[in-house]
């Protein structure tokens, strides 16, 4: 194993999916640890995401949220993922009208074609979750999400509620 000098500098911002693959792409590498530390800028609007590893079977993305911050409601049918809250709380929504709330150190499981939203709580501080991914099929596309009618939902557009930073 080869070891370098730890680094805590900012992992980029991905703005759009084929961002997102691409870091993924950039930061497999087969057989080698990964080491990363988690550190971010907090957003006054909108959301961040910024791919910290990845492999063929498994990525982790730190993920901002500013207060109030939402998506719209979506399953991803090739990847299990869990988020872990970091900093502030959420609600997290299921299909049928279903409600939960997360704080600190909660942690949600969503299997892959789990239909869900979620919003940052407003009298919280800004979102920040880790969001671990493990993909079903690793020769299919591990961002694919569906809208509730079984169409490809881009998560990045502004059905999405996407909004600048």
């Amino acid at each position: 194993m080869t070891t370098n000098s730890p680094s805590h500098s900012f992992a980029p911002i991905v703005n759009s999916a084929a961002e997102w693959r691409a870091e993924m792409a950039r930061l497999n590498k087969p057989g080698q640890p990964s080491f990363f530390h988690i550190r971010t800028q907090l957003p006054k609007q909108g959301r961040t995401n910024q791919v910290l590893g990845a492999s063929r079977y498994m990525n982790v993305v730190l993920k901002t949220y500013a207060s109030g911050g939402e998506n719209e409601i979506h399953a991803h049918s090739n990847e299990d993922h869990v988020f872990v809250i970091l900093q502030g709380g959420a609600v997290f929504h299921g299909p049928n009208g279903e409600t939960r709330e997360a704080g600190r150190n909660d942690c949600v499981l969503l299997p892959a074609g789990t239909f869900y939203w979620f919003h940052a709580k407003e009298d919280r501080e800004e979102l920040v979750m880790l969001r671990i991914g493990a993909h079903i099929d690793p020769d299919s596309d591990v961002l694919a999400r569906i809208d509730l009618e079984g169409k490809p939902f881009d998560g990045y557009s502004e059905k999405n509620k996407e909004v600048p930073v």
